[in-house]
């Protein structure tokens, strides 16, 4: 598939996937550079076209047009504050200052025009710099139908890949994103795309990568690139060895990432001697085991509370989700006690509020895809009449278990979590008017555990993928580990090591960075031209 006609190996600068790279290909085709993206699955977007496509970018034209006072200047302070020492200052600051002229520059054309901003608060709140308000602005929406052909080509939404739900006549999100970028790629004229294809390994020629080896629909083929090879093609996290060994309470079972995720471009980036880093991350996410597919991306309850194997709550459970993921791992290396996985407990009124689960934020777009009897059939959800017998079923402590709810009920009746100042932060407020209150008292982000029969959902570590990757500088060239460039050679995205260390600053904070640093290779790549 190609905007132009070219030799069908030989190129200017070749991208290693196709999701937030995307944007990487567009800025490079777009100065005159023979561009090919080259997509192992037979689907474009990657983990990018699965995902709410937030982009936490601070400073941006969207949130001039909001009214939004920010710029990479005042976001400076909080990722100093939160990254700190785990990730070079050098790669924070290339991304301040990248993402405002990306965006500029994307929206000079008219397939990106006009990103939306959003009020999403970011993830640490109380930091010098954070904003209550948030930073994250979205893509616009896009009717199918201008895509023609090509639709079929974007991957579709995870409840269209796992539940079967129809595809929607609109794509949102990542959809929209990937949609709009390939379009205007293709655009260029100078844009090609390979799908079935992929990478093996990168071919060097007296230290510099001068392009890659492939398997393109079962064939070997070798693509050159004279310019400059870009690896965006995600993480690792369905890669099982490799999690075994970054991530052994982890495993690939429970990611959210695509299956195409295994680590590739990594591995052939590391071959050739590149360095890495914080290969031990991942931009976490609690997940809700459901049957017969992997567990829903699951932010924050609306209701209940969250116990360990002791029966014993241990966070906030409102926590961002990178936050709480983060939370359960690090109780589970502190303890003794099981915490993967955690117990979700609520009562009847979770159930018969049918809000609290359509509009869980990244919710199955299925109606009724919480199926009470088929979960508790499936084994994947607990019922009880008291919380002694539930707590039986899932093997806690029945006194303990009764005695954390006694005691949550009473911050609810209050108004104020004693233990997790659950309710407090803006985060924890900003979904409450999606599905109502669920309060007896006065926090609406606290509620009473009184109504039998009592439930119990399990709650595992689930990520959007990995984050540890290839270490490169500020314009995205990979480093080797005496910190000197490997000519040619460019990460970004998952395929990174990332810009914001162990942390997740804000929604949208993956994809964000994936799109800044793409789009750095790219003008490095081309000179820095405009």
């Amino acid at each position: 598939m190609s905007g132009e006609t070219v030799a069908d190996d030989r190129y200017d600068v070749i991208v290693v996937g196709s999701g937030a790279g995307l944007i990487g290909a567009y800025a490079a085709a777009s100065r005159g550079l023979r561009t090919l993206v080259v997509e192992k699955t037979g689907y474009l977007g990657g983990t990018t076209a699965l995902s709410g496509a937030g982009i936490w970018l601070p400073g941006n034209a969207a949130e001039e047009r909001a009214g939004v006072e920010d710029s990479p200047e005042a976001a400076r302070p909080y990722l100093d504050a939160i990254v700190g020492d785990d990730a070079p200052a050098a790669l924070r600051e290339a991304f301040l200052q990248a993402g405002p002229r990306m965006i500029d520059e994307l929206e000079r054309n008219d397939r990106f025009r006009w990103f939306e901003w959003r009020g999403v608060p970011d993830y640490f709140e109380g930091r010098p710099g954070s904003s209550a308000t948030g930073r994250t602005i979205f893509p616009p929406e896009l009717r199918r139908t201008e895509l023609g052909n090509l639709a079929a080509l974007i991957r579709p939404p995870l409840w269209t890949e796992r539940w079967g739900a129809p595809l929607e006549p609109v794509m949102v999100g990542g959809q929209a994103l990937i949609g709009r970028a390939l379009l205007a790629y293709l655009e260029t004229g100078y844009g090609s795309v390979r799908v079935d294809t992929a990478l093996e390994g990168l071919v060097v020629e007296d230290g510099r990568v001068v392009g890659i080896e492939a398997v393109s629909e079962g064939e070997r083929v070798t693509l050159r690139a004279d310019r400059g090879v870009i690896l965006a093609a995600g993480g690792y996290e369905r890669n099982a060895e490799l999690r075994r060994r970054h991530q052994p309470e982890v495993g690939d079972e429970w990611t959210q990432g695509c299956e195409g995720n295994t680590g590739d471009a990594l591995l052939a980036g590391m071959a050739i001697g590149a360095a890495t880093d914080l290969l031990d991350e991942s931009w976490f996410a609690p997940g809700l085991v459901v049957p017969d597919t992997r567990p829903v991306f699951y932010t924050s309850v609306w209701s209940g509370i969250w116990v360990n194997a002791a029966g014993q709550r241990y966070l906030n459970e409102r926590l961002p989700y990178d936050r709480a993921g983060h939370e359960m791992l690090r109780a589970e290396r502190a303890s003794d006690v099981s915490h993967l996985p955690t117990y979700w407990i609520f009562d009847q009124r979770q159930i018969d509020n049918e809000r609290a689960f359509a509009t869980l934020p990244v919710a199955p777009q299925v109606p009724g895809w919480f199926d009470v009897e088929g979960f508790v059939e499936a084994g994947v959800l607990k019922r009880a009449d008291t919380l002694d017998e539930l707590a039986e079923q899932i093997g806690v402590p029945a006194g303990a278990l009764g005695k954390s709810v006694e005691q949550f009920n009473g911050y609810a009746r209050t108004g104020t979590d004693e233990q997790f100042h659950r309710g407090e932060a803006p985060w924890d407020l900003m979904t409450v008017h999606q599905a109502g209150p669920h309060t007896d008292g006065p926090n609406p982000c606290l509620g009473v555990i009184g109504e039998p029969p009592f439930y119990a959902a399990t709650i595992v570590l689930s990520d959007l993928g990995t984050k540890g990757g290839l270490r490169t500088d500020e314009h995205a060239r990979v480093l080797r580990p005496d910190g000197s460039v490997i000519t040619g050679l460019y990460a970004s995205g998952n395929t990174m090591a990332p810009a914001t260390g162990r942390i997740y600053p804000g929604a949208g904070g993956p994809v964000a960075s994936s799109m800044a640093f793409s789009y750095l290779a790219a003008l490095d790549i081309a000179g820095g031209s405009r």
